[in-house]
């Protein structure tokens, strides 16, 4: 096992698991989302535009839940997209309360123009897995988020 730690043996699985998940997701996050510097997009951002292009008009609390961010985060992230004149608050007819984020029409053309790239990145990533074991690895990501999730 690679950690050395001194524990259980299932403690040391567990530990060895849970450094080589964190380590390939943090390559794979940097390898995936490097393009989008290029546009002068952090990966929230980029996040806020692949959700609102896919589940239209969302408010700022299921945005945050969406992109798994902080509704605090979120704010600034919308902030500056807004700068951009990328995305656009309104408030909700249903309820005056809740503020609505949508895509500006600059918006959508960035987001169709970098879905394809960001796609092919991500490809790229899975690359050295077959489809198999990209199957495997995505069912068991699930499980394992799913029960992290219920307990």
């Amino acid at each position: 096992m690679a950690t050395r730690y001194r524990g259980t043996e299932a403690q040391r699985a567990a530990l060895d698991a849970y450094i080589k998940i964190w380590r390939a997701a943090h390559a794979m996050e940097l390898r995936a989302n490097r393009h989008l510097a290029d546009h002068h997009l952090t990966i929230s951002q980029f996040g806020v535009l692949e959700a609102l292009y896919h589940l239209g008009p969302l408010s700022q609390r299921h945005l945050a839940d969406k992109i798994l961010r902080s509704s605090g985060n979120l704010t600034m992230v919308i902030d500056n997209l807004e700068r951009g004149d990328l995305v656009q608050r309104e408030r909700s007819s249903k309820d005056r309360r809740i503020m609505l984020v949508s895509l500006t029409p600059g918006g959508l053309t960035l987001i169709e123009t970098l879905l394809p790239l960001h796609v092919q990145k991500i490809e790229q990533v899975f690359a050295a897995l077959s489809p198999d074991e990209l199957s495997q690895l995505a069912a068991l990501s699930r499980r394992l988020g799913l029960s992290l999730k219920e307990s």
